[in-house]
C-alpha cells in the first residue's frame, strides 16, 4: 500500500485573405506551444513573454507572480484525467503564494532524464532505461549516466528469498571454502549465496557489457525528465506531438508529497529499486 500514491508532468473570402488567417492561427499556435525544455523553465520562473522574449532580472515581469499564473494554467497536459482540477489548483497555489521561491533551476539536483533507449545484445533487441543528472565539469556542466535500469539485468538477479535454497556451510573456512566448486557448479542458482541485502548494480553490468562489446547503441526511443525542486512536490514532464494548442513540453504527472519518505519511494520507484 506504501507505493499506492505513487500510481496515484501537452472560398468565402479572398483567398490572400484565408492565407493570413491560416498565418495567424499557426503563428499563435507556435506562441502556445513550450517547444524546448528550457523554455519550459523560463515559462514556469515567468522569465519569457508568450512570443518567446526572455525576461531578465531588472525587468518588471520578470517572475511576475501574474505571468507565472498564466502560464501554469497552459503547461498541463490537459488529456491525463489523473490530475485533478483541484490538484493542479494546489500546486498552482503553492508556486504562487508559498515563502519559497518555487524557481526551477536548471543547474541544482533534485531533477533528472529518464531516456528509454534500445540496444543490441546477442542480436536482439534490448530497452535499456538510462538515468541522466547534469554534473558540474570544470567551469560548464555535462550529463553523465547516474543508474541504469534494463528488464534483462533484473531477470538474471531474481531469486526465491521465500524458500530455503543452496547455501554454504557455516564450517566451510574449515574446508579452506573448497565447496565453492559445488556453489558454483550451477550457474541459475549462483545468486544464492550473495548477501540478502545484495543489490546489482545495472550501470556496472551496463558499462561492462559495453566495454566488452557485448552490448551496442541502437537509438533512443523516448525521453521525460522527473522534478523534486518544488518542495513537497514531485511531477513529470513529457513531450506531446499532436494537433490544437496544448502541444510540446507539458506537466504529464503531479504527486503532492506529505513527507520526506513519500519523496524517497517515489524516487525508489522512479528507478525501479523497490525490490
Amino acid at each position: 500500500m506504501k507505493y499506492t500514491f505513487i500510481a496515484i508532468l501537452f472560398c468565402a473570402i479572398t483567398s490572400s485573405s484565408a492565407q493570413l488567417i491560416n498565418d495567424m492561427e499557426d503563428e499563435s499556435k507556435l506562441y502556445a506551444q513550450t517547444k524546448q525544455v528550457n523554455q519550459f523553465f523560463r515559462r514556469f520562473n515567468g522569465e519569457e513573454d508568450e512570443k518567446g522574449n526572455r525576461y531578465y532580472p531588472y525587468d518588471k515581469q520578470y517572475h511576475s507572480i501574474k505571468l507565472r499564473k498564466k502560464y501554469l494554467g497552459v503547461l498541463f497536459d490537459e488529456s491525463n484525467n489523473g490530475m485533478s482540477p483541484m490538484l493542479k489548483s494546489e500546486f498552482a497555489m503553492h508556486i504562487l503564494d508559498s515563502k519559497d521561491s518555487n524557481i526551477l533551476e536548471f543547474h541544482q539536483p533534485n531533477w533528472f532524464a529518464e531516456v528509454q533507449t534500445i540496444f543490441t545484445s546477442s542480436g536482439k533487441d534490448q530497452p535499456i532505461t538510462l538515468f541522466m543528472e547534469l554534473e558540474k565539469n570544470h567551469l560548464g556542466y555535462k550529463w553523465v549516466i547516474h543508474k541504469v535500469y534494463a528488464d534483462m539485468y533484473a531477470s538474471s538477479f531474481k531469486r526465491d528469498t521465500t524458500r530455503i535454497g543452496n547455501f554454504l556451510h557455516p564450517l566451510s573456512h574449515e574446508l579452506d571454502f573448497m565447496n565453492l566448486r559445488k556453489a558454483f557448479a550451477n550457474k541459475d542458482s549462483v545468486i544464492q549465496f550473495a548477501a540478502k541485502n545484495f543489490s546489482p548494480s545495472h550501470l556496472s553490468i551496463f558499462l561492462y557489457e559495453l566495454n566488452t562489446g557485448n552490448l551496442k547503441f541502437k537509438s533512443v526511443s523516448g525521453v521525460k525528465f522527473h522534478f523534486f525542486q518544488i518542495s513537497n512536490w514531485y511531477f513529470e514532464l513529457s513531450e506531446f506531438n499532436r494537433p490544437g494548442y496544448n502541444t510540446g513540453w507539458l506537466i504529464s504527472n503531479l504527486v503532492k508529497l506529505n513527507s520526506y519518505e513519500d519523496k524517497s519511494l517515489l524516487r525508489r520507484f522512479l528507478y525501479h529499486e523497490t525490490h
